[in-house]
């Protein structure tokens, strides 16, 4: 198995090679931190200097890849370097060492050199002054903290820093992911909302004009076709002002013209009315006070797609429109004749249910839809559309 090493950053390679130059400098030079002829230098061979100098500047290739082994090597390193000498080079070296062990190294490393290397300061200080009684002993501690706890501390702020930033760059982009999602989230729900509108103000008119102009073209009766043509012309005169009332929705707040008004369950009538024009049979039994504008578009909404329902889907018989406000609470229902017709009058695309359903959902209300037996069995089955819309706690920001 071979051992590879990491391959050492740009810089550290630039800084390793820059001390083992310097190094090398003062070593020609015989310049070193003591004397060479000085009684602490124990080993006085000229050639081992360079050992502890090519060791530190080895270390210096690891700083950042094994910042706490290139720290351990450098110590002895180091200490090897006290016996000879010594080196300025090997100096500056480990203190940059030292800074990279707590800016690179685990965080257990960073919070434990600065301590430890405080205490070691303190200690070099304290220790040779109560064995020497010398002023000049507290230079060892002087000397101990420029060339660890300085470095240690640091490269502790340093980390501190660049944590910091690092928290506040990913704050920045949770909050825009955050931002984002609301955006889409928001466009997501403009859309469905406008499809729901877009699909309840056009779907009932339509509907009638394709029901109607179906007739005109397949009776030959010149009463008739005129009926269906005045129909078709009412349903369409009122299909536009609806459109332009949705576009004045669509420029609110653009300073084009004032919000268009949205309906509400006084027009209840009015619907029934035209669904009558259209052919249904209808019935309206409405009693409710005051209903939150919320509650009462949705309610409109509801009996308007049921009515286009069952203008295209109902067999022939009595459309029933029944509402009653509560407590708590608008109910309604809408029933209609089921079964008895081969194929519908005009296709469908099941938008209205989801529609209506998507508009119950978002009051906090319940909705059903389907067969049920009439309480009259000579009636015999009804589609029936129920809903309950909450009045209390209706979000305020409830679209349209």
């Amino acid at each position: 198995m071979v051992l590879r090493l990491p391959r050492p950053h740009h810089v550290d390679a630039w800084a390793a090679l820059a001390g083992l130059l310097g190094g090398l400098l003062l070593w020609g030079l015989g310049l070193g931190v003591r004397p060479a002829d000085e009684p602490t230098v124990l080993l006085e061979n000229r050639w081992f200097p360079l050992l502890p100098l090519l060791v530190t500047a080895g270390c210096e290739l690891l700083r950042r890849s094994a910042p706490r082994t290139a720290l351990l090597v450098g110590t002895l390193a180091l200490a090897a370097d006290t016996l000879t000498q010594g080196s300025i080079a090997v100096i500056a070296m480990y203190t940059d060492l030292m800074y990279a062990a707590v800016l690179y190294g685990p965080p257990g490393t960073a919070r434990f050199l600065p301590r430890f290397t405080g205490l070691l300061s303190i200690a070099g200080a304290l220790v040779p002054y109560a064995v020497w009684r010398m002023p000049e002993a507290l230079l060892i501690g002087v000397a101990v903290g420029a060339l660890a706890f300085t470095p240690a501390s640091t490269g502790l702020i340093v980390r501190n820093h660049r944590d910091a930033a690092e928290a506040a760059r990913l704050r920045a982009e949770q909050t825009a992911l955050l931002a984002e999602m609301d955006r889409t989230q928001a466009v997501t729900a403009e859309r469905a909302r406008m499809a729901r509108e877009l699909h309840d103000l056009v779907a009932n008119h339509l509907s009638a004009i394709a029901i109607h102009s179906t007739a005109a073209l397949s009776l030959d009766d010149p009463g008739t076709s005129k009926e269906a043509l005045t129909v078709i012309r009412e349903n369409s005169v009122q299909g536009l002002s609806e459109m332009r009332r949705l576009i004045g929705i669509l420029r609110e707040g653009s300073g084009d013209r004032e919000p268009a008004a949205t309906p509400t369950l006084d027009g209840l009538g009015t619907l029934v009315r035209n669904a009558r024009a259209n052919g249904l049979d209808v019935t309206l039994d409405a009693v409710y006070d005051s209903v939150p504008a919320p509650v009462e578009l949705a309610a409109y909404r509801i009996v308007q797609e049921s009515l286009t329902n069952a203008l295209k889907h109902a067999a022939p018989g009595r459309v029933t429109v029944w509402l009653r406000e509560r407590d708590d609470s608008l109910e309604l229902r809408v029933s209609s004749p089921c079964g008895g017709r081969d194929a519908p009058r005009v296709p469908g695309s099941g938008a209205g249910l989801v529609g209506m359903r998507e508009r119950v959902a978002l009051l906090h209300g319940t909705f059903g839809a389907g067969p049920e037996d009439a309480p009259d069995p000579a009636d015999g089955t009804l589609w029936v559309v129920r809903a309950r819309l909450p009045l209390t706690d209706v979000a305020q920001g409830e679209t349209r």
